[in-house]
């Protein structure tokens, strides 16, 4: 028995807002949300940077021993023979050499920066979410589906 074609009409409906739904939004949806969580990533070694920073301001020491890592986890030690100033990298795989205060200040600037980011980025994904959303209630009604009851967290 073949289907009407209004019906036939609607499933082919169906697939391409599904398709559009999977395709489109989903990596849309993906993409902002690993970007954001990069941005959230680049925030916290800044503010990392911001307390080692004061620790060093605080302790008021000429010399430091450290441990650096070269990579895959392969630490040496060594000595900072003057704490009064350090490299910051600012982007571009570029570094300037600051002083503590200078550093903190661009540290503060280049945090507030990243925050406004991080927070543009999550208002797009919940407008992505709410497209989503949308598109589902759309399919919803042209398939004739009742309303699924919510699930209540406690």
């Amino acid at each position: 028995m073949e289907t009407p074609p209004k019906q036939q009409a609607m499933g082919e409906k169906v697939l391409r807002y599904e398709a559009f739904i999977s395709d489109v939004l989903h990596r849309d949806l993906q993409k902002v949300l690993d970007h954001r969580d990069k941005v959230y990533e680049e925030l916290s070694k800044y503010l990392q940077l911001r307390n080692v920073i004061e620790h060093l301001q605080e302790a008021n020491r000429s010399e430091l021993h450290m441990q650096v890592d070269l990579g895959c986890n392969f630490f040496v030690d060594t000595v900072v023979s003057d704490t009064s100033r350090i490299y910051v990298a600012i982007g571009c795989g570029f570094f300037l050499e600051l002083t503590l205060a200078e550093a903190l200040k661009f540290i503060h600037r280049k945090s507030n920066l990243l925050t406004e980011l991080s927070n543009s980025l999550t208002k797009d994904s919940m407008n992505i979410k709410a497209h989503i959303h949308m598109m589902l209630e759309g399919l919803r009604e042209l398939q004739g589906l009742q309303d699924i009851p919510e699930e209540t967290h406690q």
